[in-house]
């Protein structure tokens, strides 16, 4: 993985994960790292930037489930930030959009971290 793949940074008190163009099977183990590395930053809470991201397979949504299943464990929770159709129109047809939270912009969704998500009928994935 290139080292800008999934950066994590910290913003505002909030880590954030910046996504790349495309999430597939080739870089899915990266999204997972940097999702947890995240999480232990800022106990639990995660902001994942995908407004450039254009591509998102199953193992990528698989990763960004988990992670947010994990980070509730803990009283956290994972936030998106997505700005394409592709992708907000995958997260609606696998139900993934009434697990975990969107917004449209950077500046909504860290406006909204503090809030925790209310706990919606999770989508199940094994590991």
């Amino acid at each position: 993985m290139a080292e800008s793949d999934f950066q994590v940074l910290r913003v505002g008190g909030v880590s954030v994960v910046t996504a790349p163009e495309e999430i597939d099977i080739c870089n899915s183990d990266q999204l997972r790292a940097a999702l947890a590395e995240a999480a232990t930053q800022t106990n639990g809470h995660v902001l994942v930037d995908m407004s450039q991201t254009q591509f998102c397979d199953s193992t990528g949504l698989h990763a960004l489930v988990r992670a947010h299943q994990r980070a509730q464990g803990t009283g956290g929770g994972v936030l998106l930030v997505i700005d394409s159709g592709p992708v907000r129109r995958l997260l609606a047809v696998t139900g993934v959009e009434r697990v975990i939270p969107s917004f449209r912009t950077l500046a909504e969704a860290l406006t909204e971290r503090p809030v925790v998500p209310t706990p919606r009928p999770a989508v199940e994935f094994a590991d």
